[in-house]
C-alpha cells in the first residue's frame, strides 16, 4: 500500500509527539527527520545502556557532529532522559528534538515535568478520511477503524484482534500499571458498552466485578496510554440544568469493535451507531488537535435527556453536531439541536445522517456523514460547510 500523507504540521521547534500505538507516530517522524539520530528506546539493548546512564545520551549526540535533529522514540520507557534533554536544548540551540510517547503515565509517575514548556505538546490520532482521499469508504472505517497499522494490513480483522493484546502485554503489564491482568481484561470488555454513552462507573465496576475505585483507576489508566478519552459538557451561559457527567469514547472505531463482546441479543444497529458517532469524534479530535485555530469540544445533555452529540466551541463559533446511523431524518432527530439552538442563538447547527442527499430542515443543515468525514480538513473551518 502507498504511504499515506498525514496532516499533523511539525512545530519548527522541539515538540512532544503523543499518540496510541499503531497511529504512525515513528514512521510519520522517521520518514520526515530522515538526517535525525534515532534512539529508538523499543531497542531493548539500547534501553538497558540509556537506563544505566541516561547521561550517554550526550554523547551520542556529541558524537554525531553536525546533526540537527535527534528522534526519541517512546520516551516514556526512560523518563529520566528528560532531564539530560532539557540540559541539551539549552547548551545546543541548533538541534531540534522530537520525543514521540504513546503514554503518558510514566512521565507522571516519574515527577518530570516535560521540559517546563520548552518543547511543545503535539498529538498524531488516526488516519482521518481527507488523508485517505478516494480510498476512504465509511463502511470500511466503521468496521475496522482507521489506525495506519490496521489500514495497511491484509487482514485487518487479525490485527485489531491482537491489538489488545498489544496494550495489555506492553503498556500494562510489563509497566506493572495493574496488579490483576485478569480484572483489566474484563474491565476492558466492560467498558466497551460506555463508548459513545455517559460513563456509569458504577454500572462498569458492577459488569467486571470489581471495586468502583478500581474501575476509576483503570479508566485514568486507559486515557493515560491514550486508548480512550472523556467529553465533558457545554456549560457556557447554561440556562437550563444539565448533566453532571462525561461522555466515554475509546480512540478508534475499529478498537471499540474489536473490544465490544457480540451474542445475540445485541442489535447490531446499535453497536453501528456506536461505532458511527465515535468515528465522527476521533475525527473532531483530530481536526482541532492539528488545526492552528484553538478549539473546544464538548457535549450537551439536560437534566431531562434533551442531548447533542458533540459541540464545538472556538472563535469562529459554536457548532452543535448530531449523529444518526440512518438513511433519512425524523423529527424526532432534530429535537437536541432545535433546543440547543433556542438556548444558543448565535449557534449553527449540523445533523450527520447516512443519506446521500443535503437538506436543510429549518435552522438545522443535514449532511451525509460520509461527505462530512472527506471533507474536514484542518486547514477549513465548520462554517465552510453552510451555504
Amino acid at each position: 500500500m502507498e504511504v499515506i500523507g498525514r496532516l499533523f504540521d511539525p512545530p519548527a521547534s522541539s515538540f512532544f509527539l503523543f499518540g496510541p500505538r499503531g497511529t504512525g507516530k515513528s514512521t510519520f517522524a522517521k520518514g520526515l527527520f530522515g538526517d535525525a539520530l534515532v534512539v529508538d528506546l523499543l531497542d531493548p539493548e539500547r534501553s538497558r545502556a540509556l537506563s544505566a546512564r541516561p547521561e550517554m545520551l550526550k554523547e551520542m549526540v556529541g558524537g554525531r557532529q553536525g546533526t540537527t535533529t535527534v528522534l526519541i522514540d517512546e520516551i516514556q520507557k526512560i523518563p529520566e532522559l528528560l532531564t539530560v534533554v532539557h540540559g541539551l536544548i539549552e547548551s545546543m540551540r541548533t538541534v531540534t528534538f522530537v520525543l514521540t510517547g504513546s503514554s503518558a503515565r510514566k512521565l507522571k509517575r516519574a515527577g518530570v515535568d516535560l521540559l517546563a514548556g520548552r518543547a511543545l505538546l503535539c498529538e498524531m490520532h488516526p488516519i482521518m478520511a481527507v488523508e485517505l482521499g478516494k480510498r476512504f469508504r465509511l463502511e470500511e472505517a466503521l468496521r475496522y477503524g482507521t489506525l495506519p497499522l490496521v489500514v495497511a494490513a491484509g487482514e485487518p480483522e487479525a490485527v485489531l484482534r491482537s491489538y489488545a493484546a498489544l496494550y495489555l502485554r506492553e503498556e500494562v503489564q510489563m509497566e506493572g500499571l495493574v496488579r490483576n491482568i485478569g480484572n483489566f481484561s474484563r474491565f476492558l470488555e466492560a467498558i466497551s458498552f460506555s463508548h459513545a454513552s455517559i460513563l456509569n462507573v458504577s454500572s462498569v465496576a458492577q459488569e467486571c466485578g470489581v471495586e468502583r475505585k478500581t474501575v476509576e483507576g483503570y479508566v485514568e489508566i486507559l486515557e493515560d496510554i491514550l486508548l480512550s478519552w472523556r467529553l465533558r459538557v457545554f456549560t457556557k451561559r447554561a440556562k437550563r440544568q444539565l448533566a453532571g457527567h462525561p461522555k466515554f469514547y475509546l480512540f478508534d472505531a475499529g478498537v471499540f469493535r474489536s473490544l465490544r463482546p457480540r451474542g445475540p441479543l445485541d442489535r447490531p444497529e446499535e453497536i453501528d451507531g456506536q461505532a458511527l458517532e465515535g468515528l465522527v469524534g476521533q475525527h473532531l479530535k483530530g481536526w482541532m488537535a492539528y488545526s492552528k485555530v484553538k478549539r473546544e469540544l464538548f457535549f450537551w445533555r439536560t437534566r431531562s435527556g434533551v442531548e447533542v452529540d458533540f459541540v464545538v466551541y472556538g472563535p469562529d463559533g459554536i457548532y452543535a453536531l448530531e449523529v444518526k446511523n440512518a438513511g433519512t431524518v425524523r423529527p424526532a432527530d432534530l429535537r437536541g439541536l432545535k433546543s440547543f439552538k433556542e438556548e444558543y442563538r448565535e449557534s449553527k447547527t449540523l445533523l450527520l445522517y447516512r443519506g446521500t442527499e443535503r437538506l436543510l430542515k429549518g435552522d438545522v443543515l443535514c449532511i451525509p456523514c460520509e461527505e462530512f468525514l472527506t471533507t474536514l480538513h484542518p486547514d477549513h473551518d465548520l462554517k465552510e460547510l453552510f451555504f
